[in-house]
């Protein structure tokens, strides 16, 4: 647990968690004072990991509950939960002759001469989908009532099959949600203990797959979400604590704790969110139009590009992709996020030998019950942690702030035991196989979702974060070819410390088919009129007395089109004139994209948003690396393997909390903190910047910031 300076103008006593797959961190600011700590998570009652650090934290700032201004909680767990299938026994409810297309889905295939192409299984299994008759149209007109009688069998069915939560989605839910409402009515009677989740609350758009999938994940993961959200409001009352709780999205924005229980899917993407955040926050400070989000915790590792200092937002995103990386080979979720892409690879994540014979990493993971072999609770496989332990790059006192005592030779133990037989490698090249194999995933992975953005990688500078990410950023860099890396301040609680600097938003969609040039204005505008009441109500409950900023945006095509393009509406009622203006923006804004337009063709709106945010948030401190000042001084070595002598070598050790602004160090080298360490592979030479980040440089693709006659020094 650290004590550290932070420039910050707010005078409040602000507090943020992120609760992982394996650890919670916790951040706390109070004027420039900044307090981090990282405590084990408790996975199943994750709110005690939640309550024990937050009291530490208190206490280490000489605090008490009753003293902190605003909460702030993001997550991993629904996350983690969709990637390694560990969440609620799910059953569907959806249209008679449609439960199949949720497997079926775009019927496409997203490697098309791949023999072994795998298609993802849906979070919920055949006969667990139930199909029901009613029949809605695409105009919310009804078409065929609903069966009530055989849905108050249904329940009674899901009750005997011991299921926990319900999705239900009917084929034109979006359009008329009648039946769907009904549906929720008869299932609290006769099933009350259900917890269930309507696609026209979490998804009213068109595309019955995507709203299918997504209403699943939000069923899927709300027993686990809601029940700790619930108990740690109860746990930090009980502790005096006066402060509402906020959430962080999966858009990167705070909200409501209501909006968290009735919707958990936005959470899905949070924690990730607040590190996406915090490297937008990081890129403006240093200047880098073009950046690269690297978040590496004990779970996953999630990629995120950044141009002109903004994540980029999408309406959907796929989890849990399972061939490659590739676009489609994972399951869709319509909601508001920040692109990235996000693979099971963490320090937990388990390596054994594939049937091929060859070592394989992830994507299950460890977690922290019962955590890698190194951490002596029980796990025996190993693990990317128990890599790191064995090769020595970890200080086996000192991990995760000296909460968890690692072991080496029960890592060295399950490495053996596990690859070596199998392999014919030594336990340090298998150690080393394990840390070269999880970071060319990640490389492949920012690799592909360059390649889908069309983006070139090795133009942005990477930004790392995360528990373990530091570790192999360096390697990373290398294989990206990235010539510079920036390791910010707190680097092991980045996402809960991004949370800080998110701004309080809410975003609002729903699909109304419309022809624009016969619109129903008043439709329109009693739509736009309910969503922006209902995003203003959001927003207003999380900054009450702040002024309002509202963005409306049509998805607009040509009639025929599959996909849509997002088109701001002009301000004011949407009456005729406002319509005509709104198809002229469509046309400038698709000739832009695509350089040219059809003005031959009708134009139609699919769906409609709005977009509420609260002004407040001011621009970050600008960072820069200083003028030479001299070598950082070294505290001490420590045997580290050396992969290309392939031998034990005394490496140099800094201590972070003892570099200065103007200092450098070149690898190879180990700083070390007290929720992280960074590695500096051979190549690279790093720089103290004003405000205490590491700057690094791979001197092998980039001219070196260091003087030439510093070299010498190095290894000295």
């Amino acid at each position: 647990m650290t004590s550290l300076q932070y420039s910050s103008p707010d005078p409040r006593t602000r507090l943020a968690v992120d609760v992982g797959g394996t650890f919670t961190d916790i951040v706390l600011l109070r004027g420039a004072d900044k307090y981090t700590a990282k405590v084990l998570t408790t996975p199943d009652a994750p709110e005690q990991a939640v309550l024990a650090g937050i009291g530490d934290i208190l206490s280490q700032a000489a605090l008490g509950w009753g003293e902190v201004d605003l909460v702030i909680l993001g997550t991993t767990l629904a996350t983690n939960a969709l990637i390694e299938r560990k969440g609620a026994r799910t059953a569907l409810i959806t249209t008679e002759g449609f439960r199949d297309l949720v497997e079926i889905g775009l019927e496409d295939r997203f490697a098309q001469y791949d023999v072994f192409l795998d298609k993802p299984a849906p979070l919920v299994p055949r006969h667990w989908r139930h199909g029901v008759p009613e029949r809605v149209n695409a105009a919310g007109q009804v078409l065929a009532p609903l069966d009530e009688a055989q849905v108050a069998v249904l329940a009674r069915q899901l009750v005997a099959d011991d299921i926990e939560s319900v999705a239900v989605c009917f084929l034109h839910g979006y359009a008329n949600p009648v039946h769907e409402r009904r549906v929720r009515e008869l299932l609290h009677e006769y099933a009350p203990g259900l917890w269930v989740s309507l696609a026209s609350d979490v998804c009213p758009e068109i595309r019955e797959y995507e709203r299918l999938s997504t209403v699943c994940a939000n069923a899927y993961v709300q027993p686990q979400v809601v029940g700790y959200l619930e108990r740690l409001q109860l746990g930090v009352q009980a502790r005096g604590l006066r402060a509402e709780l906020f959430l962080m999205t999966s858009g990167g924005a705070i909200t409501t704790l209501e909006t968290g229980i009735s919707e958990p899917v936005r959470l899905v993407e949070s924690g990730p969110a607040g590190g996406a955040v915090l490297a937008r926050q990081v890129a403006e400070q240093i200047g880098a139009a073009r950046a690269l989000s690297f978040d590496m915790g004990g779970t996953t590792a999630k990629i995120c590009f950044i141009d002109d200092y903004k994540p980029q937002i999408s309406r959907s995103f796929e989890f849990g992709r399972v061939h490659r990386h590739l676009k489609g080979s994972g399951l869709p979720i319509r909601i508001p996020v920040i692109e990235m892409v996000e693979i099971g690879a963490g320090g937990g994540s388990i390596a054994r030998v594939n049937h091929l014979g060859v070592v394989q990493v992830g994507p299950d993971s460890a977690g922290s019950s019962p955590g890698p072999a190194a951490y002596g609770l029980g796990g025996t496989l190993p693990t990317v942690t128990d890599a790191h332990a064995a090769l020595g790059t970890v200080d086996p006192g000192r991990f995760a702030v000296g909460k968890v005592q690692l072991d080496p030779q029960r890592a060295r133990a399950a490495l053996q035991e596990a690859l070596t037989g199998e392999t014919g490698l030594e336990v340090e090249a298998a150690a080393q196989a394990v840390v070269e194999i999880v970071t060319e995933n990640m490389a492949n992975a920012a690799r592909v979702h360059a390649s889908e953005l069309g983006k070139a990688v090795d133009e942005s500078t990477l930004i790392a974060f995360g528990g373990a990410a530091p570790l192999h950023a360096a390697l990373l860099a290398r294989k990206l070819g990235i010539a510079r890396l920036v390791i910010p301040n707190s680097a092991g609680v980045g996402s809960a410390l991004g949370f800080l600097w998110a701004p309080v938003a809410y975003q609002v969609v729903r699909s109304l088919h419309q022809r624009i040039d016969r619109a129903d204005h008043a439709a329109v505008q009693a739509l736009l009129d309910e969503q922006t009441a209902h995003a203003d109500d959001v927003v207003r409950r999380a900054a009450p007395g702040a002024a309002l900023v509202r963005q409306r945006v049509a998805y607009m095509r040509y009639a025929g089109q599959g996909h849509e393009i997002a088109v701001e509406l002009p301000e004011g009622l949407f009456d005729a004139a406002a319509a005509r203006a709104l198809h002229e923006r469509f046309e400038e804004r698709y000739a832009q994209l695509y350089g040219r337009s059809l003005p031959h063709i009708a134009v139609e709106a699919v769906s409609w948003s709005v977009a509420v945010e609260a002004e407040g948030r001011t621009a970050p401190e600008p960072d820069e690396v200083p003028a030479d000042i001299g070598k950082a001084e070294l505290t001490g070595r420590r045997r580290v393997y050396d992969a290309e002598a392939a031998s034990w070598r005394d490496l140099p050790v800094y201590e972070r909390t003892a570099l200065r602004p103007g200092q450098w160090l070149a690898g190879p080298a180990l700083v070390v903190e007290d929720e992280t360490t960074t590695q500096v592979i051979t190549g690279f030479e790093l720089r103290i910047s004003r405000l205490g980040a590491l700057v690094l440089t791979d001197t092998t693709t980039a001219t070196p910031q260091i003087a030439q006659q510093h070299d010498n020094e190095v290894t000295a």
